[in-house]
């Protein structure tokens, strides 16, 4: 199979898409950040190819993959449709193309405190308008995904959705995970503006590692995630 991760990120997909194409298989990640694409090719073998690109107007050839994999991506697009119709271009007649989106459920972190969960939640919502233009709406189109497939003319559409549940204790890939995701990069400093003062010092003591009261640490720790895989054929 000839497989393109399209958003690729930092590549910590590609390995496992290799190991499921072998050993004739090919893999092709892509991703629009330089950053992203150099860390990727730090941690993954040769055979792997990873390019910079748009997956709005991406250099490849049409027709020349059997799977596209799209993981968190098309969610950042103004125009998740245009996304969808350009990838599909590069699918051979009969490829697939997979797209995936995770979310976070309603009383997601802070099950203790269900007021600074909310309005931790109204913080990220304004971040993301102020940062990439997006509001409410773009922000809760996981559902949306089966039309979109559908108006792209995809055939055999179908959805799947699991929920990923974690409590008190994590393991040692479970808290690096949620540090290193949410609770330093994309929480920490970004939210202040947006919070009253004794909220953002709250968020901050919660999100740090060297307080008696960091989240993770806590016995009542309770995360609900969900994620959802679209999948349909050119």
């Amino acid at each position: 199979m000839q497989v393109l991760d399209a958003g690729c990120g930092t590549g910590e997909t590609l390995n496992w898409l290799h190991d499921h194409v072998q050993p004739q298989g090919k893999i092709i990640g892509m991703d629009l950040s330089e950053a992203h694409v150099s860390e990727a090719r730090r941690k993954i073998p040769p055979s792997i190819e990873v390019i910079q690109g748009d997956l709005l107007t991406p250099a490849l050839e049409p027709s020349s993959f059997d799977l596209i994999w799209c993981v968190n991506t098309i969610n950042h697009l103004a125009d998740p449709l245009a996304g969808i119709l350009g990838l599909k271009r590069l699918l051979k007649p009969g490829g697939r193309i997979s797209i995936g989106q995770g979310s976070f459920l309603p009383e997601m972190f802070f099950a203790w405190d269900s007021r600074l969960e909310r309005v931790v939640n109204e913080a990220v919502r304004q971040y993301y308008r102020d940062r990439y233009g997006l509001i409410e709406r773009d922000l809760a189109g996981i559902r949306a995904l089966v039309g979109l497939l559908r108006r792209a003319q995809c055939r055999h559409v179908t959805a799947r959705t699991i929920t990923i549940e974690r409590t008190a204790p994590l393991n040692v890939e479970t808290r690096r995970y949620l540090l290193e995701a949410i609770f330093r990069d994309t929480w920490g400093t970004r939210l202040s503006p947006y919070l009253a003062e004794d909220d953002a010092m709250e968020l901050a003591r919660l999100c740090d590692p060297s307080d008696l009261g960091f989240a993770l640490e806590r016995p009542d720790f309770h995360f609900l995630q969900t994620f959802t895989l679209v999948v349909g054929e050119s």
